[in-house]
């Protein structure tokens, strides 16, 4: 393990080796070339895991638990079936106009910042804020809005899906208090980003953690979904999700703050090409 800077002393002479007694608790090393013989003194750090650090870094354990259930709603290995949906990207690659890392990077942006994502994250961060207050009519309001908001078909199909998954695999693996009278409250199909603000909610994980974690695996989702498509190798898919990061960063920050008359999407090509894709002669995802 490497030792800290501030705990080691290292001294280097024109000299030749000689014999260093070492004492408990202090470990020293000689190393030797020709010319310069090297003496490492080092006091070994105690290391525990029964204690938190004892700089007061260690993480509570309702933010470790929270955290891990984060970690695991929106893993790529919940099921939920995201890998199965493009959003109409695989229109826009049989179209022409996603064609390579760089014009996935634009599309993306867009659709992050002016389409969907945008929206989506609004959706999430007002479900999420109702849930917690047990504002359960202000709950339903925002689900039957988000279901009625998306502009397709394909799109309908592929956020409920989702969301229905979602809750459905949350209550049978993650059940806690209240989270079954909120879906009740839904009254109707819960859509994907209401269904993570709502759950994420009742096991009391922090919006602003909630938000860019949903974020990620979104924009995760779509790459992956073009790097299948184009192809992509696996690097320059990871210089696709580097490249948004500042655009999810900032997209976050704005949906936090935003109220739900600042709703609109500006995408139409994006839109357009989830409708097209309904009529696609071939196609490997459902949307």
């Amino acid at each position: 393990m490497p030792m800290p800077p501030s705990r080691m002393r290292i001294t280097a002479r024109m000299i030749m080796p000689r014999t260093i007694t070492a004492t408990t608790p202090t470990t020293t090393i000689i190393t030797t070339s020709i010319a310069t013989t090297t003496i490492i003194t080092a006091i070994p750090m105690l290391m525990t895991t029964s204690e938190p650090p004892a700089d007061g870094g260690g993480m509570e354990a309702g933010e470790a638990a929270a955290l891990y259930r984060l970690m695991t709603f929106l893993s790529p290995a919940f099921p939920v079936g995201a890998f199965s949906y493009s959003s109409g990207i695989e229109w826009a690659v049989e179209a022409g106009d996603i064609a390579d890392a760089a014009s996935l990077s634009g599309w993306l942006a867009s659709m992050l910042a002016d389409g969907a994502g945008f929206c989506d994250a609004v959706f999430l961060a007002h479900a999420h804020r109702a849930a917690a207050l047990g504002d359960t009519a202000r709950l339903r309001e925002i689900s039957e809005l988000a279901a009625a908001f998306v502009p397709s078909r394909e799109r309908q199909l592929e956020t409920s899906s989702q969301g229905r998954a979602f809750i459905d695999i949350a209550r049978s693996a993650w059940p806690c208090d209240g989270l079954g009278e909120m879906i009740v409250a839904c009254n109707g199909a819960i859509v994907y980003p209401v269904a993570v603000g709502l759950v994420s909610a009742a096991h009391g994980i922090r919006l602003d953690s909630t938000l860019h974690a949903f974020f990620h695996a979104l924009t995760s989702n779509w790459i992956s979904a073009g790097s299948r498509l184009i192809p992509l190798g696996q690097t320059d898919s990871q210089r696709v999700l580097a490249q948004l990061e500042p655009v999810v960063v900032a997209t976050g920050h704005r949906a936090l703050r935003a109220a739900l008359d600042d709703l609109g999407s500006a995408t139409f090509r994006a839109d357009l090409a989830g409708m097209r894709h309904e009529t696609q002669y071939t196609r490997l995802f459902r949307s």
